[in-house]
């Protein structure tokens, strides 16, 4: 039972009010070196893909984006804002970043050139996937505005209390 508890308690906190409520800092730190880790591994597979200057923008995002979220979680304490904020901020910058690294990976691994003409100089694929591409890029940009500003507002000045 305690090792129930001690499992179940990593992921939730305690409030003022004596209430339980997730720990979403400790999940940011989580996927935060998860998706570092699926940006390394990707590294040493970007010459295979159809793609290879995709495929090192792939590694990148998987790098970079995981090195976000690990600040994302580190400054979380300090982000200062309702509980649904939050959350949409919270599952915002999870979407945002694991799908970047996702789509990069299947454009390289298509060879799209959708919203990337640096990286993909000499390649096409079938309108389908230019599609999917486009759409999963365009996503990922509206949702990491959006948690991006959820947390600028949330670390606001004024809010300090």
């Amino acid at each position: 039972m305690f090792f129930r508890w001690k499992a179940i308690s990593n992921c939730f906190t305690v409030n003022k009010e004596g209430a339980i409520v997730e720990d979403y800092r400790r999940r940011l730190l989580w996927h935060g070196m998860l998706l570092f880790l699926l940006g390394l591994l990707t590294g040493f597979v970007e010459q295979k893909f159809n793609n290879p200057r995709m495929g090192l923008a792939a590694h990148l995002e998987g790098v970079m984006n995981g090195t976000f979220l690990l600040v994302l979680g580190a400054v979380w304490i300090e982000v200062r804002a309702g509980p649904q904020l939050k959350r949409v901020a919270y599952w915002c910058a999870l979407y945002g970043t694991y799908v970047n690294w996702a789509v990069t990976t299947l454009a390289a691994i298509f060879g799209t050139a959708a919203l990337s003409p640096l990286t993909a100089a000499g390649h096409s694929a079938p309108p389908w996937q230019e599609g999917l591409v486009m759409f999963g890029f365009s996503s990922v940009g509206v949702a990491m505005v959006l948690s991006s500003v959820l947390v600028l507002w949330g670390l606001r000045q004024r809010a300090i209390s």
